[in-house]
């Protein structure tokens, strides 16, 4: 340094003494220019006060020499406590020249600065709020100083600051949220620690409302959530923790939808083998949860990504049992929130509610906008809805139910998708059938398919609750014909035909017309689709129809009305053309009709055949059980049609004995020793009164060869009492036990539409064989 510059008020002594390498004589200059600006002072001089220090900034502290810049940073502190209260008239020049020594390459450098600021501030005090900014970004950028000595000494005056900020009731959290929303997305440990140590002070100040903001930086805490320090994390968690504390303080001065989206995305973990995206995940729900619980019907509009979001969480296993107890908790409370009223309010377009909004995310890192746009192209559409900023003077919400049924089937669709989250999909789709039917049905057509589907499932849960869903869609009065979604659209061509002969049931009306009761379900036009669907998936999945079909029909009988589904499947099954599924159709649906609890009223009503009700439901289910022959002697059995199904087994001789049908002759003897055929043991005693049911059961007998089966029924027969002494006994019938009399029902015609579906059997097994056993033609030279 040029000492022979004029550099007065400071003189040549103080000149040297700051240029000086040793720090005693630079403390000397120090004291002595103190002693020169007090003076100063006192002559309220101003003009020379700024002389001093702009010599000290600009021939000193931004100096080419090291010992010269040492020696200009400790004359401005020596200023400043010169001045005391009066700094904070020339705060700007006092520290711009310190803060730009701090990126000084020399770390001893950057320490006496560190140390320099520390007396300004210290006695500037609440002076220096208005120059927060500047001296926030310097240090923010020592906190990550490699040097131990300046990272102490900025921790030193990072506290410092801190304790002005708490006093003070005038700190600019307008101006410093900018700041703040930048460097909180620094990658370096220790920057993050300094960032969420601030967020923390500014949080317990009363004064300071940084809630107002908190959708500015949320999504860079959660970026700090997933540090690899524990330290940060759990400072970082309670930030966190404060900040829902007084969410639910006062929710109705909470930002909901302008946060919403950040948490929607931080609920969806992209490296599960990252321990930290656990935390992040189940932090992200529980925030999630507590926003549903106090906005309530105002997350409507974005149910749409909170499910996308929620919905995998339900399959995860022990491993994160906390976040899968967050997402259950959201994913009722979102459920509950669908009332009725949703489905009555018009249709309203809000633009941007189905795309997520860059507005109000206010910086979301590259990495996981890389991510939200990959995991949308992955489903093949674009329109998922996320939360988007709203305006909160709507005077109406309306349900994103596209969006939610988008979700929904995209779920149902994924191979990937676990069982507890398919059942939550399946329990939506049920919860929007019952409250939005009108809504619902319009998606019926494209939801139809996939639930069919889903019958083929290795879950029976997940197949309980798909049945409950078709059965809905089966008899709601929303699914008329008239209303959109009927059943008439290009894909039913391709399945199997509905039959003239079955039309829908209108709504209020049953099998019984005005006689049935009033808790029979109303059938609409999606049940006979429904039920030509099953049985074409029966038909091309003859493993479902084994091992799952008597369970799904038995099921249904539950959830819909037993006789207008035998029925149904009747008349479908009598126009089937491959006959070979047919039989083996209607000897599951026998063996189900025979057997189950749940058809106990059928059988009833069956059983005497005394109303024209129950002789329609006969003959319809006659006419299809001949395509199985011991089926329908059974169906004879059951209705007390004993010399009909005389009749029957003497046309067996004509028809072509195979081991399967000895089999099933097999189990209807055993279902005679039944529970279900007490009535008929029973009606052997009256030997005079059945002749016809004696000799139908010695033509089974005669049927079989000589097995267990044969044994069994002979072993019953041999019980048969004698008519001798029958007829010697008086009869003492109560009237009340006497068969009504049955309704008319043409067994000729029912004979002869045996023998014509018999004839089509025997014809379709002969071609069949004639395939078989035809040699392969090849040419002979």
């Amino acid at each position: 340094m040029n000492t022979e510059k004029d550099f007065s008020p400071l003189t040549p002594n103080i000149v040297r003494a700051l240029n000086d390498k040793l720090y005693e004589k630079r403390k000397v200059a120090a004291l002595e220019i103190e002693k020169l600006v007090r003076e100063f002072v006192l002559q309220n001089n101003s003009t020379q006060i700024r002389h001093v220090i702009q010599i000290l900034a600009a021939e000193f502290a931004l100096s080419q020499h090291p010992h010269s810049r040492k020696g200009g940073l400790i004359g401005l502190a020596a200023c400043s406590i010169a001045l005391g209260k009066d700094s904070g008239l020339y705060l700007k020049e006092l520290i711009e020249p310190v803060l730009t020594c701090f990126n000084d390459s020399d770390s001893r450098l950057r320490y006496y600065a560190c140390e320099a600021l520390y007396n300004i501030v210290k006695v500037a005090r609440g002076a220096v709020l208005p120059h927060f900014n500047v001296l926030f970004d310097g240090l923010s950028k020592l906190a990550a100083d490699p040097d131990p000595n300046v990272k102490s000494g900025s921790e030193l005056l990072d506290r410092l600051l801190k304790d002005i900020v708490t006093e003070s009731n005038k700190f600019d959290l307008v101006a410093f949220v900018p700041l703040l929303r930048e460097r909180i997305y620094s990658n370096n440990q220790y920057a993050r620690q300094f960032i969420i140590s601030w967020i923390l002070v500014l949080e317990s100040v009363p004064d300071i409302n940084l809630l107002d903001y908190l959708p500015e930086i949320l999504d860079g805490l959660f970026q700090i959530l997933g540090d690899s320090s524990k330290e940060i994390r759990r400072t970082c968690e309670v930030v966190l923790g404060e900040f829902l504390k007084e969410i639910k303080k006062t929710p109705s001065s909470v930002k909901f939808a302008d946060m919403a989206n950040i948490l929607v995305i931080h609920c969806q973990v992209s490296d599960e083998s990252k321990l930290t995206n656990d935390l992040i995940q189940l932090t992200a729900m529980t925030w999630m949860r507590e926003f549903i619980q106090l906005a309530g019907r105002v997350v409507l509009p974005y149910s749409s990504g909170i499910l996308t979001a929620v919905l995998p969480c339900l399959s995860y296993d022990d491993r994160k049992k906390s976040t899968k107890e967050a997402a259950s908790a959201c994913n009722q409370s979102l459920m509950k929130l669908v009332t009725p009223e949703d489905d009555d309010e018009e249709e309203v377009v809000q633009p941007g509610d189905s795309q997520l909004q860059e507005d109000s995310l206010p910086k979301v890192q590259d990495s996981l906008d890389n991510s939200l746009n990959a995991s949308q192209d992955s489903v093949g559409f674009s329109t998922i809805s996320f939360f988007a900023s709203t305006n909160n003077d709507r005077p109406q919400v309306t349900m994103d139910l596209d969006g939610i049924v988008q979700v929904l089937d995209r779920h149902l669709h994924e191979s990937s998708t676990g069982m507890m989250t398919r059942i939550a999909v399946l329990k939506w789709l049920y919860h929007l059938y019952i409250k939005t039917p009108r809504k619902m049905f319009r998606h019926t057509d494209s939801l139809f398919p996939m639930l069919l589907k889903t019958l083929s499932d290795e879950s029976d849960e997940v197949i309980l609750k798909d049945l409950e869903v078709l059965a809905e869609i089966a008899s709601s009065p929303a699914g008329q014909t008239d209303a959109p979604g009927s059943c008439d659209n290009a894909e039913s061509k391709a399945e199997l035909q509905v039959p003239a002969s079955a039309k829908p049931v209108q709504p209020g009306v049953g099998s019984k017309g005005t006689d049935c009761s009033p808790s029979t379900p109303s059938m609409n036009s999606y049940f006979y689709k429904f039920m030509i669907n099953l049985l074409n998936r029966f038909s091309m999945e003859r493993k479902l129809l084994e091992i799952r079909g008597a369970f799904i029909i038995r099921q249904l009988c539950l959830l819909l009305n037993a006789e207008n589904i035998f029925h149904s499947m009747a008349d479908i099954l009598l126009k089937e053309e491959d006959l070979k599924f047919a039989s083996t159709m209607v000897q599951t649906l026998n063996t189900i009709l025979l057997t189950s609890a749940e058809l106990f009223q059928l059988r009833n009503q069956l059983k005497d055949l005394h109303t024209q009700e129950s002789c329609t439901l006969f003959c319809c289910l006659y006419r299809s059980w001949c395509h199985n022959p011991v089926a329908t002697v059974s169906l004879c059995f059951l209705t007390q049609n004993y010399k009909h199904a005389y009749d029957l087994i003497q046309k067996f001789g004509d028809l072509e004995v195979t081991v399967d049908f000895l089999m099933e002759v097999d189990k209807l003897v055993q279902l005679i020793e039944s529970p279900i055929f007490t009535y008929l043991r029973l009606q052997l005693l009256d030997v005079e009164n059945n002749p016809y049911l004696i000799k139908a059961l010695y033509g089974l007998l005669m049927l079989l060869p000589q097995s267990h089966a044969f044994q069994l029924l002979s072993h019953r027969l041999r019980c048969v009492p004698n008519p001798e002494l029958m007829r010697a006994a008086p009869q003492t019938r109560p009237s009340g036990s006497v068969r009504p009399a049955p309704c008319h029902v043409d067994y000729g015609e029912l004979l002869e539409h045996f023998d014509r579906v018999q004839s089509k059997h025997l014809e379709v097994r002969h071609q069949r064989a004639v395939r078989a056993e035809q040699p392969d033609r090849k040419l002979v030279l």
